[in-house]
């Protein structure tokens, strides 16, 4: 039975796993130029992940195959299929260029990478300390709304900057204030992207204005939270 547990925890770490070969095949069609393919391998990345801890805890690994470090795997995935390959699209696609596209490159890929080492990068109670390096958000936002390479350049930059700030940002799974209402807005959301990545380049009006709704509500309650914990 020891045994059978243990094959079940790999195949749950292998899972998680899985999702650097999405990168990597999201990287092979931004360099082809088809940034909806490579968006969408993204977004059964994201799926992986959203589902990986899940499976984790079921299949009991920290117990079963304790000689894994599935936060550490679970960091080097993210890295590359929030941060490496969004930014390879934006690049490929003409978003991000020249001296200063390369110099926002750079800080999103440094601030992230400096991010994703913060040991006090996820609090006790279920935030992010500085912003998620959401990249592959910003991606689909670009190309669904068409933003120049100016608004791109600036975007990246100010939120590289934002890395470092110490606000705390919801995990929308996890924090426990207003999680239902997260969950399902962030459901619905997820729906929305997938739609916006389907209809790229020509992403109907109401689905890019109606794409906002969970964003604002995402970084208001943020922001009231942080508030609030001020004033406390």
């Amino acid at each position: 039975m020891s045994q059978v547990r243990s094959g079940a925890a790999l195949l749950v770490h292998a899972y998680t796993a899985s999702g650097a070969l999405l990168a990597w095949l999201a990287l092979r069609s931004a360099w082809d130029h088809q940034p909806r393919t490579a968006l969408l391998w993204l977004s059964v990345a994201v799926f992986v992940d959203a589902t990986d801890g899940f499976a984790a805890r079921a299949a009991d690994v920290r117990r079963h195959a304790s000689w894994i470090d599935g936060a550490r795997l679970d960091d080097i995935v993210d890295f590359l299929t929030y941060v490496f390959v969004p930014m390879a699209i934006l690049w490929e696609e003409g978003y991000l260029g020249g001296a200063s596209g390369l110099g926002a490159v750079a800080a999103a890929l440094i601030a992230s990478g400096l991010g994703f080492a913060n040991l006090h990068a996820k609090t006790l109670d279920y935030y992010f300390t500085g912003w998620p390096s959401y990249w592959n958000v910003i991606a689909v936002y670009a190309l669904a709304w068409g933003w120049s390479r100016p608004t791109t350049t600036v975007t990246v930059l100010v939120l590289a900057v934002l890395v470092f700030v110490p606000l705390r940002y919801v995990y929308p799974s996890r924090t426990v204030t207003l999680m239902k209402t997260s969950i399902g807005l962030g459901a619905i959301w997820a729906a929305q992207v997938l739609l916006t990545i389907w209809w790229l380049p020509d992403v109907p009006a109401w689905l890019l204005w109606s794409g906002l709704i969970y964003p604002v509500y995402y970084y208001g309650l943020s922001l009231w939270l942080n508030v609030r914990t001020a004033q406390q």
